[in-house]
């Protein structure tokens, strides 16, 4: 099977997630700056929950440029991602108000990190996926400041925060493992149609020769 459905159908649910969630910002009451303070924990979870939506949408296809088929097992994963993602919006609504629900994140870190292993699982050893990621620092990485930064919640809620932060930043950037893998495999592909060509145009030449 193709990748194709699977991408959009993955586009259209982070699209509706990112617009349920601005649904739960509400204007406050007065119509002076200060007292934007009183939504600011609302908006601030709102900022960073689409901001790490931003960024599953933004890996989410850079992985799939490196996949050509999939089977159950990568659409069963892909619903599994899809399903904490979908939470999104309640942890924006919710959690903003409390404390922020760091075990969405880290179950959809998990969930991520599961689809990627499918993938790579389906390609075998030559997988394209597997050659781009490498090691998987930034991947490893993630969970663990999730899971300490639910332990300092219970303490100090804004240090948590600020290492949700952290991790968003550490994937802000657009994944260049996946683009230089596929620059390097275009740039392949360039010389080897070039040198075809060029055997096609000395066979042809030859052809010619009395």
């Amino acid at each position: 099977m193709r990748t194709s459905r699977l991408e959009a159908f993955s586009d259209g649910v982070i699209a509706i997630l990112i617009t349920i969630m601005v649904l739960d910002l509400h204007a406050p009451k007065g119509t002076s700056f200060s007292d934007l303070s009183s939504i600011a924990p609302v908006a601030l979870t709102y900022l960073l929950s689409f901001a790490y939506l931003g960024i599953y949408w933004n890996n989410h296809h850079h992985m799939f440029q490196l996949v050509k088929h999939v089977n159950g097992s990568i659409l069963w994963a892909n619903l599994h991602l899809l399903f904490w993602l979908s939470l999104f919006p309640f942890a924006t609504s919710w959690v903003g108000e409390r404390d922020f629900a760091g075990i969405v994140l880290l179950m959809a870190a998990i969930a991520f990190y599961t689809l990627q292993s499918t993938v790579i699982a389906s390609q075998g050893s030559e997988s394209r996926l597997k050659a781009a990621i490498g090691n998987d620092i930034k991947g490893k990485i993630s969970p663990v400041l999730y899971v300490l930064a639910l332990a300092i919640s219970l303490f100090e809620r804004w240090v948590a925060f600020g290492l949700y932060v952290s991790v968003a930043l550490i994937w802000l950037v657009p994944d260049r493992r996946v683009e230089a893998r596929i620059e390097a495999e275009m740039a392949e592909a360039r010389i080897e149609a070039e040198l075809d060509e060029a055997k096609r145009a000395k066979k042809a030449t030859d052809s010619l020769e009395p």
